[in-house]
């Protein structure tokens, strides 16, 4: 078994709280509403995920993939850290560290990478838009 990591800092001129927020703890009601396209094409049957840590004051988050679809039948397990960091100017990054925990000798191509991280930069970055068309949010 190998572990494959990635990872991905998206920048944001939304404050870090507010972030925090809509990405980890309104995503659930957030994202369907943002985003209804990515809800209506669900390309698995089942994911079994554990919520691994969260800690609301230093805007972290950690869970993982442990069964399902998602996991393609090649991988043991997939898991996400997320921390969104305030920057000076009053906005934030978000970090995001993916590890893909691989069965036996399974690859994933860069390609695989790419798409995934695109993905994620695409969610980001509609949930950013709505918060600036909603600043009440």
């Amino acid at each position: 078994m190998g572990a494959i990591t990635y990872d991905i800092e998206i920048p944001s001129s939304i404050p870090a709280a507010k972030m925090y927020k809509a990405v980890v703890l309104d995503a659930d009601t957030l994202i369907p509403k943002i985003m209804p396209q990515a809800i209506k094409k669900v390309e698995y049957k089942s994911v079994k995920h554990r919520v691994d840590a969260i800690d609301t004051e230093n805007l972290t988050h950690s869970y993982s993939i442990v069964e399902g679809d998602a996991l393609m039948g090649g991988l043991e397990s997939i898991t996400y850290h997320v921390k969104i960091v305030p920057t000076e100017d009053g906005g934030c990054i978000c970090k995001n560290r993916s590890i893909y925990q691989t069965k036996g000798d399974v690859e994933i191509t860069e390609e695989k990478i790419k798409e995934g991280k695109e993905k994620a930069l695409a969610m980001f970055k509609a949930i950013e838009a709505y918060l600036h068309a909603h600043p009440d949010a």
